[in-house]
């Protein structure tokens, strides 16, 4: 009898314990049909709780059958008593098994405080960040626990696929999936998004030309479209703050305004790359390296993924074709009723690949699920032949379906230029052929005049030549008060001019606190204009303008005309060449 009720009171304890546990955890994950489990709060607590208590009773109820029929047995020998040898034996096997239980249940536990700590880190760190768009939700990546309300079996449990199946080490860090917005405005809706990851280099680094050359030909109206990201794939802290600063410093009006934002990953995104295998036949340095690109291409998908309707992937090293904003939307519309996984505006590796952002979750789960196995490129392949290829079909039939599935814009749009690959120790040659000659400089037909300039031009770079539309203009580093002088034959009436410094491949080139002025052929003009529209220069030249953003425009007042002479004046030193690509 002593068995029977230290056997009750160890039911009665594992009663007890899994009704504690589950009474607070349980909530966090089971959620009914349109109920967030996260944030409607005590309603949702409360149903848990009854259910918890249900399952609580009904385990009780069959313990207590279990020994009522193990009182009840008759033993071999027919008295009316019951063995108590045999009886002893079978409390030792339902003790057992009751431990066995308590295992199991405390597996359980155990795994409901992680996704509860989980959810709860995500919820603490992500709540202010959230409300102001800055930070998506990337809550579909953690594990999803989905109740299910069948007639006859009652409710039934199973787990989504989810990252932590791929990457289980980010189950240590519950936070680790929460990109780090070190510069952005939380811009989303727009047509395009370009995703840039960039690594510390070796040698140079070209991210900075790079997010120029992006940035040189973009109309007003464009720039509202468009949403550039760039991903800083590492966890040196002050790196990636140093990359940040250098990006502000260098674009501040694109941060600003949302065109432009900077993200890194957490410190715990990575797992330990000591433990890869050698694969393919490349060296130890060569798979971290590609492993590691698959992780950051996804992780810089998934942030992307609900900002807008395309997305293209970048390299911090190439060079855009002026216009190839309008480009890519124009040709991604005509195609956009087709059935295709990408369209192709380079032909050089993951150069210029646009997707639709809502193919982006399965193209990234296909990248992580095989992330340690194959370059990045190879994957984008399979994901292909999976959906086009018939393994009952030759190759040619397989070609010929995967090419469905893919469109190749041409000329190619962008240019690879990078000299020094981002993995260690490799230099690479690579250009597209297709990407044509590039539009360095813009041709006018311009008034006669005699040009001159205390600049010092590179090569045959001459300001002559860049007058008359047959070159740009490049001249070494600018110093204050350094000038560039249109002298008119005769005075004549100009009414607009527009200045453009840099171009599509030296885009940092440009002039900075440089004004526009003129030289009126009649005196008058000087005094009656300075007062009401503009301040005057010296040499009885009145400033009309300046260079903004490269660029100098605008129109010149009829009080001045006719005009004998135009200067552009450098007020300050420069850190750079200066680059004349339309006059």
């Amino acid at each position: 009898m002593l068995c029977v009720v230290s056997c009750w009171h160890r039911v009665e304890s594992l009663g007890a314990l899994y009704l504690s546990a589950h009474t607070h955890l349980l909530p966090a994950v089971i959620a009914p049909a349109g109920r967030n489990s996260y944030t409607d709060g005590p309603p949702l607590r409360n149903e848990m709780r009854l259910y918890s208590f249900r399952f609580g009773c009904v385990l009780a109820i069959l313990s207590l059958a279990s020994i009522s029929w193990i009182i009840s047995t008759p033993s071999n020998e027919g008295s009316a008593a019951p063995d108590l040898q045999t009886l002893y034996r079978r409390l030792l096997a339902a003790e057992e098994q009751a431990g066995q239980m308590g295992q199991d249940f405390r597996s359980i536990v155990e795994r409901l405080k992680n996704m509860s700590r989980a959810a709860n880190a995500t919820n603490a760190n992500a709540t202010n960040a959230t409300r102001t768009g800055i930070i998506p939700n990337l809550s579909f990546l953690w594990t999803e626990t989905i109740g299910l309300q069948s007639k006859n079996a009652g409710p039934q449990m199973f787990l989504q696929p989810n990252i932590y199946l791929y990457l289980p080490h980010l189950k240590l860090h519950p936070d680790s999936l929460l990109p780090n917005v070190l510069l952005g405005q939380g811009r989303r809706g727009v047509s395009i998004v370009l995703g840039i990851p960039t690594v510390k280099r070796e040698k140079q680094s070209y991210l900075i030309s790079t997010l120029g050359s992006l940035f040189y030909s973009l109309t007003a109206s464009q720039q509202q479209d468009l949403l550039v990201i760039v991903f800083v794939a590492e966890t040196d802290s002050d790196y990636v703050a140093s990359i940040a600063e250098t990006i502000k410093t260098n674009f501040p009006k694109q941060v600003q305004s949302g065109l432009l934002e900077v993200v890194s990953p957490h410190q715990h995104y990575y797992p330990d790359f000591t433990l890869l295998r050698e694969t393919l036949g490349d060296s130890k340095d060569r798979v971290k390296w590609r492993t590691k690109q698959n992780l950051d291409f996804s992780f810089l998908m998934l942030y992307a993924h609900d900002k807008g309707r395309f997305y293209v992937q970048l390299e911090d090293d190439v060079v855009a074709k002026a216009g190839y904003f309008n480009n890519m939307k124009t040709f991604a519309t005509l195609n956009d009723s087709k059935q295709w996984l990408f369209l192709e505006f380079s032909q050089l590796g993951f150069i210029g690949k646009m997707f639709r952002t809502g193919d982006l979750p399965m193209i990234t789960e296909f990248f992580l699920m095989f992330h340690k196995d194959k370059p990045v490129d190879w994957l984008l392949d399979h994901i292909l032949w999976v959906k086009a290829c018939n393994p009952e079909k030759d190759a040619q039939h397989c070609t010929q379906q995967k090419a469905l599935h893919k469109k190749r814009y041409k000329p190619s749009l962008f240019q690879h230029v990078g000299l020094h690959s981002s993995l260690p120790g490799k230099v690479q040659y690579l250009k597209d052929e297709d990407f044509g000659k590039q539009t360095l400089y813009q041709v006018h037909s311009n008034p006669a005049a005699e040009v001159s300039s205390s600049l010092k031009h590179y090569q045959q770079h001459s300001l002559e030549r860049a007058y008359t539309g047959k070159d740009f203009f490049w001249a070494l580093t600018p110093i204050k008060n350094d000038y560039i002088l249109f002298n008119f034959t005769q005075p004549i009436n100009i009414t607009r001019y527009l200045f453009r410094s840099g171009n599509v491949e030296t885009s940092a080139d440009t002039f900075y606190n440089t004004t526009v002025e003129v030289l009126p052929s009649n005196a008058s003009a000087r005094v009656a204009a300075s007062p009401s529209y503009y301040r005057e220069s010296d040499k009885g030249f009145i400033i009309i303008g300046a260079f903004v953003d490269g660029l100098a425009a605008g129109d010149i007042e009829e009080s001045l005309q006719p005009i004998s002479a135009l200067r552009l004046l450098v007020h300050s030193d420069a850190d750079v060449w200066a680059l004349l690509s339309e006059v």
